[in-house]
């Protein structure tokens, strides 16, 4: 990155997500209400356009290797309020208004546990 770039990147007004070799952009979701962190997933560029034109969280599955929707199979939606980037613009904050848990485990968000020494405790 030179450096006029950079000054660009972190300074401008001109989105210019920054997606790592594979493709990708680190998203975070967080309740828009409480503002406890959800879940963590990645996103790619159609999934970031589809968020921003339908107001749905949409990710990369990585395992799949496809797009997907969160709550397309739960109908547990994120529904989108507002998207803040990180100063590099290589990471979303997505504040959400949760439509049920996050998690795929039923839990309100996937960050469910504490980690002490070498255990994990619940929280």
């Amino acid at each position: 990155m030179t450096p006029d770039s950079k000054t660009e990147i972190e300074l401008g007004t001109a989105f210019r997500p920054r997606f790592d070799e594979k493709g990708l952009l680190a998203a975070i979701a967080v309740d828009a209400e409480s503002g406890e962190t959800l879940m963590f997933a990645f996103m790619d560029a159609e999934a970031l356009a589809r968020t921003r034109e339908t107001g749905l969280a949409h990710f990369h599955s990585r395992s799949r290797g496809k797009l997907w929707c969160k709550g397309e199979t739960s109908g547990h939606f994120l529904r989108i309020r507002e998207i803040r980037v990180d100063c590099d613009q290589d990471a979303l904050v997505l504040l959400v208004s949760p439509e049920g848990p996050a998690c795929h485990t039923g839990r309100r968000s996937c960050f469910y546990r504490r980690l002490d020494g070498e255990t994990l405790t619940m929280i």
